[in-house]
């Protein structure tokens, strides 16, 4: 027996979240549907808890607007919903004279992005980070951090209030477009079958994989799917900076970088590491880039003050080498599905961006 809904979202992180709060409050009848027994456990748990600026995206992309927009909201969002967070601002350095076109080029970049930076000579570097060896830096003051758990518990809490309803443990096997909307196959065994009249693929990691199980999808929309694995590692000794700290960025990561988490632990990644299947495990032999990388920063790093932490998977649209990808968010007309939408590739800064994209989703199918 096949159960109708009005709206299904497929997926519990925190961007399926925020698109099922919003489509809940916007009056929509609302089902998450997420395969694990939590919210939130595999990207939207495994980054580095940034709110970003909005710096580095290219003009007029979606990552570039999402991101500014959503970071706006996002510190609106934690103040109303008593969510830690904190502007800790952040420095991009460039690490010796040769960078420093680079540095300029950077902050031009976030000008035209609707995002003002500081420029920083090396002494006044120095005044406001004393353990950062760099040629000058660009302060961005409204960088922070947030607790990521806690802001998608909120979204949850939002999502309930509103009337969403979260079924855990429930994957969507299979589907197929009914021309109402698209029937699922939802559990290990397909024991249940839901028809939704809009249906919100949000499965990240899954996302190309949903869309492939569903007949009447179409096959040439859905992008490929690249795993960039990305490993952190925890610092053992006392935190050498107050601010989050970035080299330049490169073609496809933000670089190594600094950060601290909101009890005052201070971490250094993720590196990037091109993978065939998911794989969590952090490779401690790996250290030794990290110390190669940190002490082009950060001289004084001793040895075996590093240790290994935790990694995550982004899920690119490029391969390696390739020019970055924006997000790809596909309604309808480009799914070949009625009421269907498929996000591919929200990886940083899906976070921060992530109540934007809910408004960004809301508003092109209402």
């Amino acid at each position: 027996m096949t159960e109708t809904t009005d709206c299904i979202v497929i997926g519990a992180g925190v961007v399926g979240l925020a698109i099922a709060r919003a489509m809940a409050i916007a009056g929509r009848e609302v089902i998450v549907l997420e395969g694990a027994d939590a919210i939130g456990t595999a990207t939207s748990s495994r980054n580095s808890e940034v709110v970003h600026a909005g710096i580095y995206y290219p003009e007029g992309s979606l990552k570039a607007q999402l991101c500014v927009e959503g970071r706006r909201q996002m510190y609106q969002f934690c103040d109303t919903h008593g969510v830690s967070a904190k502007k800790t601002t952040k420095l991009i350095f460039a690490a010796n004279d040769s960078e420093i076109d680079g540095l300029k080029n950077l902050q031009a970049h976030a000008e035209r992005n609707d995002v003002a930076l500081e420029w920083l000579s090396a002494s006044e570097v120095s005044r406001l980070e004393p353990n950062l060896d760099c040629a000058s830096a660009l302060l961005s003051p409204e960088t922070g951090i947030l607790d990521s758990h806690g802001f998608m518990l909120a979204l949850q809490g939002d999502a309930e209030r509103y009337g969403a309803v979260i079924a855990f443990n429930s994957p969507v096997i299979k589907g197929c477009s009914t021309g109402k909307g698209v029937e699922l196959r939802v559990g290990d065994h397909e024991e249940t079958v839901l028809e939704g009249k809009t249906v919100i693929n949000c499965a990240g990691l899954g996302a190309q994989e949903v869309s492939h199980s569903i007949v009447g999808a179409n096959e040439t929309a859905i992008p490929h799917l690249h795993y960039a694995k990305g490993s952190y590692f925890y610092l053992s000794g006392k935190a050498p900076f107050s601010r989050l700290i970035y080299p330049l960025p490169g073609s496809a990561s933000l670089g190594l970088h600094y950060t601290l988490d909101l009890s005052g632990q201070a971490r250094f990644g993720p590196d990037i590491e091109w993978i065939e299947s998911i794989n969590y495990t952090v490779d401690p032999s790996t250290a030794g880039h990290f110390y190669k990388a940190i002490r082009k920063y950060w001289p004084s790093l001793k040895d075996g003050e590093l240790r290994p932490g935790y990694s995550g998977i982004r899920p690119k649209l490029q391969s390696k080498g390739s020019p970055v990808e924006d997000f790809c968010i596909q309604f309808p007309q480009e799914t070949g599905c009625l009421g269907y939408c498929a996000l591919y590739g929200i990886e940083s800064p899906g976070l921060t961006a992530s109540l934007a994209i809910a408004d960004y989703v809301v508003k092109h199918l209402s």
